[in-house]
């Protein structure tokens, strides 16, 4: 028997738009939270307007939307602003991510919220965070990651490469999500609401934690190394005689050992003191490929995974999106479903990390302003907004 959803009877408002913040509250939805998600009447989020590319509608808006309900209002106009006030002073988190210093113009500052409705947890995300000399500086996730360092180990040398999906909006919408969660375990025993920053700046840099400890103390930083990792060897891709890509990693001293006799065939290289210890290996990988390219090019690359599965070293596929979606460990655990949205209904992948006890929310992605009639007649209010 499926058990309530641990966030149902949570309201949670919203002025957001791109990435950060919709991917936070759409996770509290997943949980069972109503979420209003509060739109520009017409155009709405402007991610909504990024591609076409879901049937239609934005890759972006699709993947972080569902679940929602959307609420047009102009908040220049003093009506849909007292509108949105009223919500407030009913909801129990409010998340935002405006420009710089816009929620507090428009009266919308934890101090002005806290007045009228002790409980509301509020939870402003920004590029650099409320005070500094970055505060009022514009932030796209792009920037973040070259501010971060992240771009400086990613790519290679000679042309650095940022992440292929939204990193820095995700590790904001992460740490937002997961600390609104700890807010109310502390709501539950003082009863009292609290304010939540998050920098997309320091959700980046705290994840390039590893490459900063490496570097410390002016040691010489991770050197960009593609695919393969800056500091383990070998660990990486690796061209097979096909001429497609086998990815391995060793992780420790018995599995190169174990790599060495099983896979390539070479106990003797196990004990050559040029690569008896990761550090030699991770200096000496220029060398060290051509020996273990020698052999690759002897198998296919399917030969190869089969290889290392018989030895257990650590291998992967590299997909491409479409294989991804065919993906065989996905579908043997049941992981997509679909959700409805103003085009149809859409494939989407069940949310990691949930109890068997009850099933994520999956309900439709909204069209701008669709539940405006609804939420303002919760409210008492009877004239058409937006």
């Amino acid at each position: 028997m499926q058990q309530p959803r641990p966030l149902e009877g949570i309201t949670v408002v919203s002025i957001e738009h791109a990435i950060a913040a919709p991917f936070c509250t759409r996770q509290l939805a997943d949980l069972g939270a109503r979420v209003i998600k509060v739109e520009r009447p017409g155009t709405g989020d402007f991610a909504r307007a990024y591609d076409t590319r879901a049937r239609g509608m934005a890759s972006h808006f699709v993947w972080v939307n569902r679940s929602k309900e959307s609420l047009a209002l102009d908040l220049k106009d003093p009506r849909d602003h007292a509108i949105l006030l009223k919500l407030l002073d009913r909801a129990d988190v409010f998340v935002q991510n405006l420009a710089p210093g816009a929620a507090d113009r428009m009266g919308l500052s934890y101090e002005d919220l806290k007045a009228r409705n002790s409980r509301l947890i509020v939870c402003d995300i920004s590029g650099y965070g409320s005070d500094g000399p970055y505060r009022s500086k514009k932030a796209y996730d792009l920037l973040i990651q070259s501010e971060a360092g992240f771009l400086s180990v990613t790519g290679s040398e000679s042309d650095p490469a940022k992440a292929g999906c939204s990193i820095a909006d995700i590790s904001a919408g992460m740490y937002a999500y997961s600390s609104i969660l700890a807010a109310f375990i502390r709501r539950a025993t003082s009863g009292e609401g609290c304010r939540i920053e998050v920098s997309m700046l320091e959700c980046m840099v705290e994840w390039m934690s590893f490459p900063l400890y490496y570097a410390m103390d002016g040691a010489p930083a991770p050197v960009a190394a593609g695919a393969s990792h800056a500091s383990i060897y070998p660990y990486g891709p690796f061209r097979a005689g096909d001429d497609r890509i086998v990815m391995l990693g060793i992780q420790n001293e018995r599995e190169w050992v174990k790599f060495c006799e099983k896979v390539l065939e070479d106990p003797e290289l196990a004990h050559d003191v040029r690569f008896d210890t990761n550090s030699k290996r991770s200096a000496g990988r220029e060398q060290l490929a051509d020996i273990i390219l020698d052999v690759f090019t002897l198998y296919t690359a399917d030969e190869l995974a089969a290889r290392l599965e018989a030895a257990d070293i650590a291998n992967a596929v590299v997909r491409d999106m479409h294989q991804v979606w065919e993906h065989p460990q996905l579908k043997a655990r049941n992981r997509w479903t679909s959700v409805d949205t103003p085009v149809g209904p859409m494939p989407a992948l069940y949310p990691p990390a949930l109890p068997a006890e009850f099933r994520p929310r999956m309900d439709k992605i909204p069209d701008v302003g669709e539940h405006n009639a609804a939420i303002l007649a919760e409210l008492g209010e009877v004239e058409h907004v937006g």
